[in-house]
This record gives C-alpha cells, structure tokens and sequence, in this order.
C-alpha cells in the first residue's frame, strides 16, 4: 500500500548555490546540503541502473529530496543537476504539510475525531485475523514513509502507527487488507473476498488514504528544526 512521490523529469541544469558539506559517501549514493531559499536541505544522490535519465525527487509528505542517476558518470553531476532545479524543488517543499510534534498534551486527529495525546497503556487486537481463523506471527507498529501496512511471507504483520490519525473505517480497512495477506499473498479475487468478509468500505478507505493520506505524515514524533 504505496504513498506517492512528486517526481521531476528534465534535462541538466547548472543553477543554484552548493553548501560545501559533503554528508555521507557509499554503496552508490551520497548527501550533500543544498541552499534553496536561504536554508539548507539536504539532497540524497542515488545510483539506479534501471534509470533512464537523472530524476529529482520531493516526496510530498516528508520533504525528501532525492536525486535518482542511472550510472556513476551521471551521479557526479547529480548534484548540478539538483541546483537547476532548485525553483521547482522549492515550490515542492512549500506544498509539504508543517510537521506537528506529538508530545504530551498536543492535540491530534485519533480515527479523524480530534484528541489529547495522554500517556496509556500498551495494546493489541487480533480480531480480524481469528474471524478469519488465522494468525499473525508479529505485528509491529513503524513511522513508514512509503507504505500503510505489510505482511511477509513468514505471516510479520508491520503497520504505520500514522493510521490511528485516520477515521475507523480507514484503519479497518488497512487492517482487513494485511490480515487477508496471512492466507493469499496475493491480490487476486480470493484474497478480495477476505478484505471484504472482515470491512464492507474497502473504495471509500483506499479513496480517503489517495486523498488524505499525505497530511497524515504531518505529525511528528518531535520538533523537526524549519
């Protein structure tokens, strides 16, 4: 269940002002601080032989910026390619929702109905997955950035904790689709018929995530520096 990226496809550019820090060297990529609009971001340059040209990347709810090269020759001019891209990495970065901290006494949406965040105690439902006489080998909660849920092939259930900001029917829905995945590995009509015996509003879930699903990552487990 993948999140969107906003990718930019274009030619070289030559632009823009470089802070020279070099963050990180290996395995085919690099970081590197990038000043766009008078503050530093950082730029992640990627090696990807399946490429086909150099690609920047923003992703719409973190702020990431990646640059994707197709060889080592043209990851040496990632980052020039980045600098002529600076204006429309800029306007991207504008869309990305500001992060809330979650910390005590921040109020957050909890199944869409605003809540104050207070300290409980530990919990876990294994409701569906008896409806459907099965279980889970793990269920583990993470701050994913690319998908709402998973399910391996030795039946590890991985869930974003950002899926209790959604409304009920959302989280239902995400939970249906894993637990389904513990007997049909796939996404053919039987596994669909599991989804829907265990929630009846898959399209409307899978609508609310295309259309909200960004402004959920605007939560942050603490202050992220502007």
């Amino acid at each position: 269940m993948d999140l969107a990226r906003r990718t930019k496809e274009t030619g070289y550019g030559s632009e823009g002002k470089l802070m020279r820090k070099s963050l990180a060297s290996r395995h085919g990529s690099k970081r590197e601080l990038l000043r766009i609009d008078g503050r530093a971001v950082e730029v992640t340059m990627r090696l990807n032989p399946r490429a086909r040209r150099l690609i920047v990347k923003v992703h719409p709810s973190t702020g990431e910026v990646t640059v994707v090269a197709p060889s080592r020759i043209s990851l040496t001019r990632a980052l020039d390619f980045a600098r002529g891209e600076t204006s429309w990495i800029a306007r991207q970065l504008a869309r990305v929702p500001k992060q809330v901290p979650l910390v005590s006494g921040a109020r957050i949406p909890f199944r869409g109905v605003e809540c104050l965040i207070v300290p409980a105690e530990k919990g876990r439902s294994f409701e569906f997955a008896a409806l459907l006489g099965t279980r889970p080998r793990r269920v583990t909660v993470r701050d994913t950035a690319s998908r709402w849920g998973s399910c391996s092939a030795n039946k590890s259930i991985s869930y974003s904790w950002r899926l209790i900001l959604a409304p009920a029917f959302v989280l239902d829905y995400v939970v249906a689709h894993e637990t389904a995945h513990l007997l049909e590995m796939n996404h053919g009509p039987r596994f669909w018929r599991l989804v829907r015996s265990l929630t009846p509003e898959i399209s409307t879930a899978q609508a609310w995530l295309k259309e909200n699903g960004v402004m959920l990552h605007r939560y942050a487990a603490r202050e992220t520096a502007p």
